[in-house]
């Protein structure tokens, strides 16, 4: 089994798949037994949501796989996917957790489907895409009780983030950004770091230009969220971080720097980048991924106050110019 799961998970399993008596498990874990059997129950309970009862499956297939001779604990150790899966998992959980924590956010799961999507729907009845996962990622956090659904009729489920789920990403944030993740989520130099909820992009998009219509329309919006979200994509994995501010000081010509094979959001990050310019890269970079507050980079930048805001639209209209050249813009229009 993985490393994360809960303790709950693994009583759950030994009962169940393994036989193991409540008494043992408790024994063992050092609790009362009525703690495990609460447990236990509290599970079967929740199978009613088909994440969780997906995540329980898959995890009974692998228990049973094991041979039946060996001891839960051993069986436990046996499972294990490695401290550089587990590592990942963490990454991709903590991604989508932040995610979930902006206004409105919420994701939606499709029945047979293997990926998900973190979506907001916006006042004008649009629906942007925050982010995409795979759908065991989804169980992992249902599993886990950091998401849960909302009581809805449809196809498509719909989960929010839920106050544990909130505390776990407080307690992986750091100063220097996800601990996770390394220290390229940090922001740039001088930069201070964002509240949890809100980015520039989202609060450009709610103001109104001298003739009413949004700042930020949904294309621009869009085409900077699908940058981060490559940005983000690029982190994930043991030893993966990059530092894309160094790249862009080098003038988005040479490598990145990285020891590690590029992966396609790497590669995807690192043409969009290079597209922009050190210029607009670095302003998209700060802004969309970084999450830097224009205050804050009109201070740094040296620039009028206000002057920030118009040169980030001129950044993000390039790059979806970029996203239409090279086929991206199908993925985030």
């Amino acid at each position: 089994m993985p490393g994360w799961l809960p303790p709950a998970v693994r009583h759950y399993l030994d009962h169940v798949e393994g036989g193991a008596p409540i008494r043992v498990l408790a024994r063992r874990a050092a609790v009362h037994a009525s703690t495990v059997l609460r447990q236990v129950r509290n599970l079967e309970s929740r199978r009613d949501d088909p994440l969780v009862d997906a995540a329980l499956r898959r995890l009974s297939r692998d228990y049973r796989s094991v041979t039946p001779r060996e001891v839960p604990m051993t069986r436990h150790a046996r499972m294990g996917s490695g401290t550089a899966r587990d590592e990942t998992t963490t990454a991709q959980t903590m991604r989508v957790l932040r995610r979930l924590a902006e206004p409105d956010a919420v994701l939606a799961v499709a029945p047979d489907l293997p990926v998900a999507a973190v979506i907001r729907e916006t006042p004008d009845g649009a629906t942007q895409r925050l982010a995409r996962l795979d759908r065991p990622v989804a169980e992992a956090l249902a599993l886990r009780g950091w998401i849960a659904a909302r009581a809805e009729e449809g196809r498509v489920a719909r989960y929010r983030i839920t106050a544990a789920g909130r505390a776990a990403l407080r307690e992986t944030e750091a100063p220097a950004g996800f601990a996770e993740a390394g220290a390229s989520f940090a922001p740039a130099p001088g930069a201070a770091r964002p509240a949890l909820a809100e980015g520039p992009l989202t609060l450009l998009a709610r103001r109104r230009d001298r003739d009413g219509r949004p700042f930020l329309d949904r294309a621009l919006v869009a085409a900077g969220e699908r940058l981060r979200e490559d940005f983000e994509l690029a982190q994930i994995g043991p030893r993966a971080t990059q530092d894309w501010s160094r790249f862009l000081t080098g003038g988005c010509s040479g490598g990145t720097g990285s020891r590690q094979p590029p992966s396609a959001a790497r590669e995807r990050l690192a043409a969009a980048l290079d597209d922009l310019g050190p210029g607009l890269g670095d302003v998209a970079l700060s802004c969309c991924c970084h999450l830097e507050g224009m205050e804050s980079l009109e201070r740094r930048m040296g620039w009028s106050a206000r002057s920030g805001k118009i040169v980030l639209r001129i950044a993000l209209q390039r790059l979806r110019r970029h996203y239409d050249a090279t086929g991206g813009g199908e993925m985030i229009g």
